[in-house]
Order: C-alpha cells, then sequence, then structure tokens
C-alpha cells in the first residue's frame, strides 16, 4: 500500500519543476548550442544550468555550467568567428568550439566576440533563446521537450 502511494505522490513532487531546454541553431539541428536549465525539487529555488554543443555526427558534448536562483537564469551567447562562441552566466565565462565539441580557453574581452542574444526563462518557466536585434546569426526555435 505504502509503494502505490509512494508511486501516485511522485509526480506531484515533480510537477512544479523546472525542466527546459532551448537551442540556438548554428547551421542546422545538427549542428547547434542548446541551454538546459533543471530544479530537482519544486521547494529548491536553484536551477542547475548545463550547454550541450553539437555537431553530428561528429560530435555531442554536454558542459555543466553552473547552479543559480530560479528568477537569475539567463545564459548570454556571443558569437567570435566560425565555430567559437562564448557563454556568460553570472562571472562565469565558457568558450566553446562547435566543430569538434571541445572547450577552450576562457576568453578575454576581445575574444568574446558578437553578443547574439541570451537563454532566459519566460513567464511560464520554460527556457527561450531572445536573439538581440543586432544579432548577424538566425536563432533557433525553442528544443522540444
Amino acid at each position: 500500500m505504502k509503494r502505490i502511494l509512494l508511486l501516485v505522490l511522485t509526480p506531484l513532487l515533480l510537477a512544479g519543476c523546472v525542466r527546459s531546454s532551448a537551442s540556438y541553431y548554428i547551421d542546422g539541428p545538427a549542428h547547434s548550442l542548446s541551454v538546459r536549465a533543471e530544479q530537482e525539487y519544486f521547494w529548491n529555488s536553484d536551477v542547475v544550468v548545463k550547454l550541450v554543443a553539437a555537431h553530428l555526427p561528429e560530435c555531442q558534448r554536454q558542459f555543466p555550467m553552473m547552479t543559480l536562483p530560479l528568477a537569475e537564469v539567463e545564459v548570454e551567447l556571443y558569437g567570435a568567428g566560425e565555430n567559437v562562441y562564448s557563454v556568460r552566466v553570472g562571472k562565469q565565462v565558457m568558450r566553446i568550439e562547435t566543430g569538434g565539441c571541445t572547450r577552450l580557453t576562457e576568453p578575454t574581452t576581445e575574444e568574446l566576440g558578437q553578443r547574439l542574444g541570451a537563454f532566459r526563462l519566460d513567464a511560464e518557466k520554460k527556457l527561450v533563446f531572445e536573439q538581440d536585434a543586432n544579432a548577424r546569426v538566425t536563432p533557433a526555435a525553442p528544443a522540444a521537450q
């Protein structure tokens, strides 16, 4: 009986959690950068943020970023040349080369590149990519859940 009750209540505990992702397509869905935001429990106000670089079929790699308060989820995306992108979350900056899905050294201010936009949680707690008005590259729609 306790086991059945536990199985019935488990989905209710997870119902308020944030589990969302959004993608920025570089050259179609096979070549993209995606950000994932996951809140483990509804009573926890923190979200774990991860970056996924994909250049299929050559590579796909996930990079853990940081844990943030739910209200502060904002991941800025910068383009710095062919297949080189930087992401900034708070004070953490990560530079990725998408041709081989490798992490490069932390960029200098000059190496950061042009700001393309930012990944944010919308009012419904869905992660979306908002392209900057002056960005040259077209972003993707949010990733399927």
